[in-house]
């Protein structure tokens, strides 16, 4: 399955490295502009380790080494925390966490479905929430009836009708 980005809200990467000169610069100006790391490199035409190596100098992000080990983490076993903190980054961006998104089966480029619910921000995989809306529809489908092939005869007797007029 082919992922999808939907940033309509951004400006095109051209605009916003106009009158930069270093790739520093520009890196620095798209990363701030919500575009991804690989989004980066693949738009200046470097290495995706160029980008985060000026992220990282540039304080826009830690290294895993750079983070004290915790006792929890010592351990990948452990199922996710019930909740944790995070910080709202440049461009909207919140870091899931690593057990989080093995939990949830999510891994970097997959797409996720948002979903506000009252005041709380609901986050589902792609995958489970097909799945999810595939088990509802399923309750309704009697066994051995293909809805594809319902939907073409459907489709065909009105085509046919159209005809006779």
């Amino acid at each position: 399955m082919a992922t999808h980005t939907y940033d309509y809200d951004r400006q095109p990467a051209e605009q916003v490295v106009v009158g930069l000169t270093t790739k520093s610069d520009k890196i620095r100006a798209l990363f701030r502009a919500g575009y991804s790391r690989s989004e980066i490199a693949r738009n200046l035409g470097i290495r995706y380790q160029h980008v985060r190596n000026v992220l990282v100098q540039s304080g826009y992000m830690e290294t895993q080494l750079s983070r004290p080990v915790r006792e929890e983490d010592a351990t990948a076993e452990e199922s996710a925390p019930e909740q944790v903190l995070a910080t709202v980054g440049p461009g909207g961006r919140v870091v899931i966490p690593a057990k989080y998104r093995a939990s949830l089966g999510i891994k970097e480029g997959d797409d996720v479905i948002l979903r506000l619910d009252d005041e709380e921000l609901r986050l589902v995989s792609y995958a489970t929430e097909t799945r999810r809306i595939r088990e509802m529809i399923a309750r309704y489908v009697p066994e051995g009836v293909s809805l594809v092939d319902e939907l073409i005869r459907e489709r065909r007797r009105e085509a046919a009708a159209e005809e006779s007029m």
